[in-house]
């Protein structure tokens, strides 16, 4: 993880306001959010193993992804990027889930902070100086 100073960061902004611009710049919802704080991740790869996150937290209501119509407001944290190497195929140590006939297949990283190599860095600096120009200090 290499974190990447920023104008954003600590800046209050509205959720869906925010949500609704990240998503025309590539950004989703990160799956580890929560009603209290979470992320916009941008896959800087087309492997999905190098990632730009804007961390947040929620200053005001509680985030829910499935609706617009809420009044919360969050403040950005510090942004960072962020690699993970997984390892290629299916997990042999899956173990079938209690509810359901599904089974959790997929391995976890096998680096979840791996090195970053110097062009990624540069990639994700650009990506945030997009995300920062609809966000003037």
């Amino acid at each position: 993880m290499i974190p990447l100073p920023s104008r954003l960061t600590s800046q209050v902004q509205e959720f869906v306001l925010v949500q609704n611009a990240l998503a025309e710049k590539g950004f989703a919802l990160g799956g580890s959010w929560d009603y209290d704080s979470g992320s916009f991740d941008c896959a800087l790869d087309e492997d999905n193993k190098v990632w730009l996150r804007l961390p947040f937290q929620v200053t005001n209501g509680h985030i829910d992804s499935e609706t617009e119509d809420n009044d919360a407001k969050i403040r950005f944290g510090e942004p960072y990027v962020l690699k993970h190497l997984y390892n290629e195929g299916l997990d042999s140590e899956a173990q079938p889930r209690t509810f359901g006939a599904a089974f959790d297949q997929f391995q976890d990283p096998v680096d979840s902070d791996a090195g970053i190599e110097p062009g990624w860095v540069d990639k994700a600096k650009e990506r945030l100086k997009e995300v920062e120009q609809i966000y003037p200090a």
